[in-house]
């Protein structure tokens, strides 16, 4: 039932994760249509209407009006091209293409030249002047607003808005309507860089969320892996080296026509079974070490291979007494440094102290084979033991102590703080390691 659990919330976490990936694609669409759709908007009201007057003025005044419009929806069509290059430029993913820029800048100001002669020559009429200057650069600023910083948009936006307001003066438009122009560029600009700048600030902020959480998982799996091999290598090693030391044993025994070879490959193959069993535990994540039998089953291991295992201090407080998580952490330094004393050195005694001081457990394992030292140069044991004690608020000390002997020192305090879920137990049903 608990499996089925854990399935049941991955599958819904799963499930969330896609709700939540397509709710932003959509607003991500939503914004984009938008901005590209303004443009448009634009064009067939504020950009066509005032081109009315145009129709009743000749054939040079209606030439200018077609080619506005035509120039003007040209404009549009490169405006929605850019902005999905603008919107990448902005949230750093990749830079926009300056030469991107050199069509849609030349358009505008073919546009201002034919809406500086449609003044020239009445071919609009005075209120409709505003209008096709409120049109006039709002195709090419909403993709240029993303591109460059606001202080330099603002300063390019008013060197334009002078040199339109010079070009109409030029041409004879009087005072009150240079007044309304100049207010329209105003309006136009500052609608472009409000409506622009805040919605892809928005959606990076949301695509940065969402990156967060795709990287949040990423980490949850690579914890998830450190920890299975970890663990693989925790349960494994004093196994295989258990059954390795008995194996070759019952070879030895067997050659002399020892009857006690068959009592050696049967302990071998309860041993290889248990192994079986905690390998599925590990997989499932609910092994947890016990420090009663983690010493009973250190103590058997080296006296079968010939090694006097003294344990002091099994049965005090320091031992049974401490919570469990402080002996869960402390079994596992057992196993590890029972079985670094059948990998390494010719060890002939070991001694397992438990106590407390200071208010902390104190466990030390200590042999006289100092060849064990070479552990610690490059084993990943003891670092995987050093990470569980950290997480408890504990220490893991290993190296020489003179006269030949080799000394492990735990010290992990008896008010430790639970272990902090990792990202990968945050998102499924608790683990019992």
């Amino acid at each position: 039932m608990k499996e089925l659990n854990e399935v049941i919330g991955r599958v819904r976490g799963l499930r969330r994760g896609w709700h939540e990936r397509t709710k932003l694609q959509r607003i991500d669409l939503y914004t984009r249509v938008t901005l590209c759709s303004l443009p448009w908007v634009f064009l067939v009201t504020w950009g066509l209407l005032p081109l009315g007057k145009a129709f009743g003025q000749g054939p040079v005044a209606v030439s200018l009006a077609v080619a506005f419009l035509t120039v003007n929806a040209g404009q549009c069509l490169l405006s929605n091209r850019n902005v999905s290059p603008a919107f990448a430029h902005y949230r750093g993913v990749e830079p926009f293409p300056l030469r991107r820029l050199r069509l849609p800048a030349v358009l505008l100001a073919v546009l201002t030249g034919l809406l500086v002669a449609l003044a020239a020559v009445g071919g609009v009429a005075d209120a409709g002047l505003a209008l096709l200057v409120l049109d006039l650069p709002l195709a090419f600023a909403t993709p240029y607003v993303l591109i460059v910083p606001v202080r330099k948009y603002v300063l390019q936006c008013a060197a334009f808005a002078v040199a339109v307001m010079a070009l109409l003066a030029a041409v004879g438009v009087p005072g009150r309507l240079l007044f309304g122009a100049a207010f329209s560029l105003f309006v136009v600009f500052l609608l472009v860089l409000v409506s622009g700048r805040p919605s892809a600030w928005s959606l990076t902020v949301m695509w940065q969320a969402e990156e967060a959480r795709d990287m949040q998982a990423r980490l949850a799996v690579a914890e998830e892996r450190l920890r299975f091999g970890r663990d693989m290598h925790d349960v494994l090693g004093r196994n295989l080296a258990v059954i390795a030391l008995k194996s070759e044993l019952a070879v030895e025994l067997a050659q002399r026509g020892n009857a006690a070879a068959v009592d050696q490959m049967v302990e071998v193959q309860r041993i290889a079974r248990a192994s079986q069993q905690e390998v599925r535990d590990v997989v499932r994540g609910y092994r947890e070490a016990d420090l009663p039998t983690e010493l009973l089953g250190a103590k058997g291991v080296l006296e079968a291979a010939g090694i006097t295992c003294t344990v002091k201090g099994a049965d005090g407080p320091a031992g049974i007494g401490a919570p469990l998580a402080v002996q869960a952490a402390l079994g596992w330094v057992v196993r590890e440094a029972a079985t670094n004393v059948l990998r390494h050195g010719d060890p002939r005694h070991c001694v397992i102290r438990l106590t407390t001081a200071a208010g902390a457990v104190v466990l030390e394992v200590e042999n006289d084979g100092a060849g064990a030292v070479s552990e610690v140069g490059g084993g990943s044991g003891l670092a995987g033991l050093r990470e569980r004690l950290a997480a408890l608020g504990g220490s893991l000390e290993a190296g020489t102590a003179g006269d030949g002997l080799f000394r492990v020192t735990a010290t992990v305090p008896l008010t430790a703080p639970a272990a902090r879920p990792s990202p990968a137990t945050r998102t499924r049903a608790p683990e019992g390691r």
